[in-house]
């Protein structure tokens, strides 16, 4: 099956340019997205042109964000090393996992599941193959190490009733698909969802529209593309600079954003949050939740 093509036209979101943004989020009628090697989580309204806001400056790398339920204003956070929740005190760490003697690792992508649960993969910092895991965070604030001898893992997205999670893993080109148990958290063992090519770019962000379909940044390649559940493709969405990192859809919109990072010559949108009208919805981001630790 041969994808439709798409072309949106498509306008920056603001006038200003990220090294790295990353994990956008639809949540109560706006966009966030974080610059993560900034260390900047940003909020702004979804029409095209609105300046954003900025919500948290950490002076660490930040991987993702979510809003901690019944709360105003607090996160939790996967930055640095490790999980954190933010708060007018600052951080309180959740867990450190990444504080190793032999090797720098820092947090990346993450997100959290219907059940409350948020979900955030590590690395190390020039992507050694297999350093990498996955952790999960549970309501109570309990980390738990979920998946281990991942490289660079972004994601992951779920299906509408939790019992499905997607991974990628940028550096082996690779999406896998995992069986979710949605009390306990438990992952099911992976199953290969999709696999790319040398020129196809690496699979980053990722998210699931409300048919059900997964939508895929890729990084280098300047597209997005769209799965259905059964691994047919069904949409390639054309980016105007290389490095797409994440897709959300709120507001009539299609956002995308990209990156500086590593563009000797970046064009003029490179590193723009891009949005461009769209008949798709998906689910709003979740919240963490609901009860935190003391």
């Amino acid at each position: 099956m041969r994808p439709d093509e798409w072309r949106p036209q498509w306008r920056a979101c603001a006038p200003f340019r990220y090294q790295l943004a990353e994990g956008a989020r639809w949540i109560d009628d706006r966009l966030l997205f974080v610059d993560l090697l900034e260390g900047a989580l940003y909020r702004c309204r979804g029409l095209p042109g609105a300046d954003p806001e900025r919500l948290l400056q950490l002076d660490m790398p930040l991987g993702a964000a979510a809003p901690v339920a019944g709360t105003d204003g607090e996160w939790i956070v996967a930055a640095g090393a490790g999980i954190a929740l933010t708060g007018p005190d600052g951080l309180t760490w959740l867990s450190r996992p990444g504080d190793r003697r032999n090797r720098s690792m820092r947090m990346n992508d993450g997100a959290c599941d219907p059940s409350g649960r948020f979900w955030a993969g590590s690395m190390e910092v020039q992507a050694a193959t297999g350093a990498g895991s996955l952790y999960r965070t549970d309501p109570d604030g309990s980390v738990h190490e979920v998946l281990d001898n991942l490289s660079v893992p972004n994601g992951p997205a779920f299906s509408a009733d939790g019992r499905l999670m997607y991974l990628a893993d940028s550096a082996r080109r690779a999406i896998t698909r995992h069986t979710v148990d949605p009390v306990t958290g438990e992952l099911g063992r992976p199953q290969l969802f999709a696999h790319f090519a040398q020129d196809e770019g690496r699979p980053d962000g990722l998210t699931v529209d409300d048919n059900g379909n997964l939508w895929v940044a890729l990084w280098g390649a300047g597209r997005v593309l769209c799965y259905q559940p059964d691994g047919r493709p069904l949409h390639t969405v054309h980016v105007p600079t290389p490095h797409a990192s994440s897709v959300a859809f709120g507001g009539g919109f299609m956002f995308v954003t990209t990156a500086l990072h590593r563009l000797e010559r970046p064009g003029p949108l490179a590193g723009a949050v891009l949005a461009g009208s769209t008949g798709v919805t998906a689910p709003p981001a979740r919240l963490f939740g609901p009860r935190r630790p003391a």
